[in-house]
């Protein structure tokens, strides 16, 4: 099974530019607890409510504080002609919940692949994909490499 067939298609973006408040609206607005930060259809980042709780208010910046101070950089992504069960792996190995999808052919956003997702078709890969993401301890971050 294609990552394709699963991934939710229907992805809100926010810019580099645009402040933090605006990014927790756009996550309570949406129910989501992560958004991809796109400079036009090219994927930048990544920022999730733990980034505006950790590295902004814990850190005592404004709610006008620019997405891009306190995002991750160069995410994991999924291809959306990729195997689930390989996405499961990458997900387990980097302990994420969630990663955006980007088409092979344009390199652009298309959707975002979550564990829920994956749990819902048949085969191993929910198994591997639950396994390691629900492990303590480890690197709990969407950039590549780290």
């Amino acid at each position: 099974m294609k990552v394709a067939e699963i991934m939710s298609s229907d992805v809100q973006v926010i810019t580099p530019q645009q402040p933090i408040q605006e990014a927790a609206r756009l996550m309570v607005d949406t129910d989501t607890g992560v958004l991809p930060v796109g400079d036009g259809e090219r994927l930048i980042g990544m920022v999730t409510d733990r980034d505006i709780a950790v590295r902004a208010v814990a850190e005592g910046r404004g709610p006008d504080t620019p997405v891009s101070e306190v995002m991750s950089g160069n995410p994991l992504f999924a291809w959306d002609d990729q195997d689930v069960e390989d996405v499961a792996i990458q997900m387990s190995d980097a302990q994420v919940r969630r990663m955006p999808v980007l088409s092979r052919d344009g390199e652009r956003l298309v959707g975002i692949i979550s564990l829920g997702d994956i749990s819902r078709t048949d085969g191993d890969a929910a198994e591997a994909a639950l396994s390691g993401v629900s492990e303590p301890g480890g690197e709990h971050n969407q950039t590549q490499g780290g």
